[in-house]
């Protein structure tokens, strides 16, 4: 199953230049680049780890690059994305978000039906696969 969170999300993965351009696109419009990785890829899961602190006034993006080429060294098995942070006065929200890196192997959910108490109610819930397994061995070849 693959993980459909973010813009582009429906595309084939990005190259490392097509990155690069995104990156070049974010820090055009004077926005701030963040990197984030996770191994719970949940769609309630809002809480991404951050890859050092969110990078403002870029003019280049060798530098972001860079931190994106050590997060994916250090986290091989682990869903990476690049945010684009505007801090205007009028956003001060995140305007572009996309996952850059994922793992080779992705498990997927399951759709988990709870009944309740008055037999009438059903309530939904999305269960990784890979929580089934702890923290830091999740994706492993």
């Amino acid at each position: 199953m693959r993980i459909t969170q973010g813009t582009f999300s429906y595309l084939p993965d990005l190259t490392d230049e097509e990155i690069r351009a995104q990156i070049e696109y974010i820090i055009r419009n004077g926005w701030a680049v963040s990197i984030e990785y996770t191994d719970d890829p949940s769609p309630y899961n809002v809480y991404w780890n951050m890859w050092g602190l969110p990078m403002f006034d870029l003019e280049d993006a060798a530098a972001a690059m860079y931190e994106f080429q050590k997060c994916r060294e250090a986290f091989p098995n682990h869903y990476i994305k690049i945010n684009g942070y505007d801090p205007s006065p009028m956003w001060q929200a995140q305007r572009v978000s996309f996952i850059a890196h994922r793992p080779k192997n992705e498990p997927g959910f399951r759709l988990h039906r709870q009944l309740w108490s008055d037999g009438r109610r059903l309530k939904y819930i999305l269960e990784p696969y890979a929580t089934m397994t702890p923290e830091g061995e999740r994706y492993q070849d």
